[in-house]
């Protein structure tokens, strides 16, 4: 079956590439990008570093250790390097966080260590802490929640009722590339047929299956960060 849409044919510097899952990387920096643009007048540098931080965060660390769990991707990565690029990219974060919050505000210190704590709690698959509702909480509304803190100091029930739309969307994410990657690591083979009104029929491949998946996927992953830019520079 097709791999995901974004990934690049395995092997040498592309598994590096594919790591980042780089649309979803975007979508999820999005929301920090959307937490700014809440504030009518944005810190540009402080939203910059505040990005940097949810990159190492979220596209980095979270992926490589991630990827230590049963290789869904396929790398060929050492996993010394995988612990390496975790561990290391989630301590420059906090450094990131650490710093900006005895700058602006001491209220992000807490989002900074909760921010550590999610990244190997769900990636490592720690108990009830991989779930889809703290993805929906932690990959969703907490980038958002975080970023309006850093630029303001505080939360407003604006920023509350967007971040719960923004992990009601990773939710939807979550559903959706559940079943994706369901079909493509679990299932060997799928059989059937659908008939229509007009006596076409549809032959069920998993092929078929996927397809208005990855496509939902692929086009959220390109809107929600051109909807987070178009707003922040409104």
């Amino acid at each position: 079956m097709h791999r995901a849409f974004y990934l690049l044919p395995p092997g040498g510097w592309r598994d590096y590439l594919n790591l980042l899952h780089a649309p979803y990387t975007a979508w999820h920096l999005s929301y920090v990008i959307l937490g700014a643009a809440l504030v009518p007048s944005p810190n540009y540098p402080l939203l910059g570093w505040t990005l940097l931080a949810f990159f190492l965060a979220l596209g980095v660390a979270a992926h490589a250790l991630d990827e230590l769990r049963d290789r869904p991707l396929g790398t060929t990565i050492p996993a010394v390097v995988l612990w390496g690029l975790g561990i290391v990219a989630v301590a420059a974060a906090c450094a990131i966080g650490l710093t900006v919050g005895v700058a602006a505000t001491p209220y992000l210190l807490p989002f900074v260590a909760a921010g550590a704590f999610f990244v190997f709690a769900y990636n490592l698959e720690w108990g009830p802490f991989h779930h889809d509702l703290v993805f929906a909480l932690a990959w969703g509304a907490f980038p958002l929640l975080t970023s309006y803190v850093a630029q303001t100091g505080g939360l407003s029930i604006a920023s509350v009722i967007v971040a719960a739309a923004a992990a009601a969307i990773t939710h939807v994410q979550r559903i959706l590339s559940t079943r994706v990657r369901h079909l493509r690591r679990q299932v060997v083979s799928a059989a059937g047929h659908l008939v229509e009104a007009d006596g076409t029929e549809i032959v069920l491949t998993r092929e078929w299956l996927a397809q208005d998946h990855d496509r939902v996927l692929a086009l959220l992953s390109m809107s929600m960060p051109m909807l987070a830019v178009g707003l922040l520079l409104r």
